[in-house]
């Protein structure tokens, strides 16, 4: 499967990783595509096997487009790629917007569904934005099972999702779909939450369980 992935920061880099090793075809898109000193960081730390390129190119002839941009530089971008690009793909949306001051940038809605609603002929699936960058693709360093959550209008589309994030490590059993695309809203606002654990604990490197009630 060819994968374009939206960005080369922590969350890009992990997940090209991921799936370059399960043997997708993956590339990153970048504005900064032509900068030598950027493909230098990134050849070295991912290897030659992983291209960077302009972000059209990198959604061109991708089956699965994944963002992992800046949240509040989401939407600006994926429209100078433009909605007829992006038609009947499956678009991977990991991104949260946070304002200039901490506070998210979708406070009664959420970016996925500002996504969906701008690109209709898009799948939007959001996932994966409620773990820290480092546990995306290495959810065996968790000490217990941890559950990833999806929210999308389409059901084929979080199919194929969850068929990526079991390559990733995440099993079925971790996996809980929330339903439409305005679940998202639940995902990202957890990122407060989450931020809060992490200053109690010290660290980001952890995961949430759904634990169901014992049955009586």
């Amino acid at each position: 499967m060819k994968i374009g992935i939206l960005g080369t920061g922590n969350v890009g880099r992990a997940l090209a990783v991921g799936w370059a090793g399960a043997g997708h075809d993956v590339v990153l898109g970048s504005r900064r595509s032509d900068d030598t000193d950027l493909r230098a960081e990134l050849a070295a730390a991912l290897g030659e096997g992983i291209p960077v390129v302009d972000p059209s190119s990198a959604v061109m002839g991708a089956e699965v487009v994944v963002n992992a941009t800046p949240g509040t530089a989401s939407v600006p971008l994926l429209a100078e790629i433009g909605a007829p690009a992006l038609a009947g793909k499956v678009l991977l949306d990991v991104a949260v917007g946070f304002t200039e001051d901490g506070a998210l940038s979708h406070p009664g809605e959420s970016l996925g569904e500002e996504i969906q609603r701008t690109f209709p002929d898009t799948k939007v699936v959001k996932t994966l934005c409620t773990v820290d960058a480092r546990l995306m693709g290495a959810p065996d360093s968790l000490e217990g099972p941890s559950t990833i959550f999806l929210s999308g209008d389409d059901a084929e589309a979080k199919r194929a999702v969850g068929g990526l994030l079991n390559e990733l490590g995440w099993p079925a059993e971790s996996l809980l779909d929330l339903g439409g695309i305005t679940t998202a809203r639940g995902q990202e606002h957890y990122s407060l939450l989450f931020l809060g654990i992490a200053g109690a604990i010290g660290s980001y490197g952890f995961g949430i369980r759904v634990v169901p009630p014992t049955r009586g």
